[in-house]
């Protein structure tokens, strides 16, 4: 009995601190949840658009210092990154408006181009937002260290894993909390920084036309000593290493269904703010660069060099740099929130489609997908170890994978506009909005993979390639288990078929009765009785199906979604009971609705007990021919958990094997 005690008091106290940490559950049942935990446009844009805006601490960066001596070229540079970024925001604002479910990439790839294509851009997304994690914040800290010495640099590493399990803790409460707790962060960095661009202009305004000439002459003597070709490539090449800079763009597409209704309006507004803020800070900081004349300095970031060239002579010019290094670097950090926000929503829309594990597109009490956060933390964890925060590393990896899915996602869409130009108005000029941001993202991915192939860029593409294996080989095993499955529902056929003349009969509650958990209607379920009347031949007065409707990611979209799932669950157990009335069984059914199987099914199976104390509970789980190590990976363990969690209530609860030969 102590023991027993000693458990409950150790349960509790594991409760009370996940509550501490992560915030009491939420009722989804609650109409208003939706708009509680939804983003307007000005929220998404912090949240979202923070990871496109923070690009700009590190890519202008490498673009500007991939010109070498050549940087009279950053003025072509600056307007070439100011189009290119309107380009493909006006590209995936369209591409929203076709896709307003949310998903982006991996959706339009599956869509418009096939499920294998998309699988490719899906397990491409899925590395990008874990490099979208472990690069913001390591870009984030140096800035920040630029304020320090030099030989404060070995403790960078472990500042960036704090900050990581931070953002994991932060994450785990739910999106709202975090993107809100985030957003002073967000407005003191763009203020910040339109100062320091708007200064930047002001004090060498006088200049400007010495800098025009300047860059002209300097050109045109490139081009006589170099020739066209070289300068071009020159160019090209500086362009592909700012690739960085447009990383960020996709994140609206991708997380549409977090965003408040309407939604495609919202999102759309999201992207003009995303446009119009990002191309205006990265041309501006690179434009900055030009003007004063920005070298490197070991130690210190690009940025930090160019306020140091603005304000050193400012009476607070000191305390002008801290307050923008910390602003950009808070803000760097709160653009990890698009990997948490986005990358576990890819995960579990593959997961949906059999991709990744299902446990993936299940949410937590806290509605989030926990297992997800905690996955792509992980990951992130790893990157930032593999690298030791090396930025610069971490950026090629980072910008080949956004640019696998930004070119996959662009050629889809243009496939779109050629195939159904006779049904839109409009499809030249989409067609010509995509095909250009197809060539452009295609141009820099082919350079950044060939430029920095041996620097970084093969690690990525192995890693994604084996994702993808990964990923099919986990669609095969779960196509193999649905064809064992369809193979019990012959059981349906050699049943006795129902008579709905037999008229139901009132469940006695002090009788034996069997309390059944199923899901949809199957041979499934219908194994499980069969398998009770054989294992206990007229024991069982009473039967009981019980079903925990769950929502997961794929339903956590709007009241509508959930109340479908209720209805679909209901329909099912009413199925159910009118074949076992129909068998001369008397029947009942029971449901509830929640994000956990396993506490949704213990807390209705406590109250069935109630109501019938002679109530034992069954519940199948597959059994395979051979067990592999990673099938519990594949399949949860519902079953099992949901017995012993009974059972040390005091329940008696039995789990069926149900053969599948997979």
């Amino acid at each position: 009995m102590s023991d027993r005690n000693e458990d409950d008091r150790g349960e509790l106290t594991m409760r009370r601190l996940r509550r501490m940490f992560i915030g009491k559950a939420r009722d989804v049942s609650d109409p208003e949840i939706f708009h509680h935990t939804s983003l307007v446009a000005f929220l998404a844009w912090v949240g979202l658009g923070a990871d496109g805006l923070s690009s700009s601490a590190y890519g202008p960066e490498e673009a500007y210092k991939a010109l070498g001596g050549h940087t009279h070229l950053a003025i072509i540079l600056t307007a070439m990154t100011a189009l290119t970024i309107v380009v493909i925001a006006t590209a995936y604002a369209n591409l929203i408006e076709h896709f307003p479910g949310g998903g982006g990439g991996y959706l339009v790839a599956t869509k418009l181009l096939g499920p294998r294509i998309g699988v490719v851009s899906g397990c491409a997304l899925l590395v990008d937002y874990v490099l979208t994690i472990t690069v913001s914040i390591a870009s984030g800290c140096d800035q920040l260290w630029s304020l320090f010495p030099l030989s404060w640099g070995q403790h960078k590493l472990l500042a960036e894993m704090l900050i990581l399990a931070f953002l994991i803790i932060l994450n785990l409460r739910g999106v709202k909390e975090s993107v809100s707790f985030l957003a002073p962060i967000f407005v003191a960095f763009l203020v910040m920084h339109v100062f320091l661009i708007g200064y930047a202009l002001i004090h060498n305004f006088g200049h400007l036309p010495t800098v025009f000439h300047d860059a002209h002459r300097d050109f045109r003597s490139s081009v006589s000593i170099l020739g066209w070709v070289p300068v071009m490539l020159l160019i090209l090449r500086a362009y592909s290493m700012g690739g960085g800079t447009y990383t960020g763009i996709e994140a609206v597409s991708n997380g549409v269904s977090m965003l408040r209704e309407p939604r495609v309006v919202t999102a759309r507004k999201t992207m003009a703010l995303m446009a119009v803020s990002l191309a205006f800070t990265a041309a501006g900081i690179m434009f900055g660069y030009l003007l004063t004349d920005a070298r490197p300095v070991p130690g210190k970031t690009l940025n930090a060099v160019l306020l140091q060239n603005l304000f050193t002579h400012w009476t607070m010019g000191k305390a002008i740099i801290i307050v923008t290094l910390v602003t950009e670097s808070a803000l760097l950090w709160v653009a990890a929130q698009a990997g948490f926000l986005d990358g576990p929503r890819i995960l579990s829309n593959m997961a949906n489609d059999s991709w990744m594990p299902h446990r993936f597109s299940q949410l937590s009490d806290r509605l989030v997908t926990q297992d997800g956060i905690l996955m792509m933390g992980l990951a992130a964890l790893g990157a930032l170890i593999y690298t030791k925060g090396d930025v610069t590393t971490l950026v090629v990896m980072y910008s080949i994978n956004v640019f696998i899915t930004f070119s996959l996602s662009l050629l889809g869409m243009s496939r779109h506009w050629i195939l159904e130009h006779d049904k839109e108005r409009k499809w030249l000029r989409n067609l010509a909005i995509h095909a250009i941001g197809f060539l452009l993202c295609a141009s820099i991915l082919t350079v950044t993979v060939f430029e920095k192939f041996t620097s970084g860029g093969w690690i990525t593409l192995a890693i994604t390639a084996v994702l993808v294996s990964i990923a099919f080989a986990i669609r095969k095993h779960y196509e193999n288990i649905r064809a064992g499955l369809r193979s019990l529902d012959d059981v349906l056929t050699g049943v006795p078929p129902s008579n709905p003349l037999t008229a139901p009969q009132p469940l006695d509650k002090n009788a034996q009765t069997a309390a059944i958990m199923v899901k949809s209607f199957s041979g499934f379920g219908i194994h499980e009785v069969l398998s009770i009347h054989r294992l206990f031949p007229r024991t069982f007065k009473n039967f009981i199906f019980v079903s925990a409707a769950v929502v997961d990611s794929g339903v956590f979209k709007g009241s509508e979604e959930v109340g479908r799932l209720e209805d679909e669950t209901r329909s099912s157990l009413e199925r159910y009971v009118a074949w076992a009335r129909g068998q001369g069984m008397n029947a009942d059914y029971r449901m509830a609705v929640g994000t956990e199987a396993v506490d949704t099914a213990t807390q209705l199976c406590k109250s069935i007990a109630e109501e019938y104390p002679r109530a034992i509970f069954f519940m199948g789980k597959l059994i395979f021919k051979e067990e592999k190590w990673y099938y519990r990976l594949l399949h949860n363990e519902t079953p099992n958990a949901i017995q012993r969690r009974l059972q040390f209530d005091g329940l008696q609860a039995i789990v069926l094997p149900i053969r599948v030969l997979a």
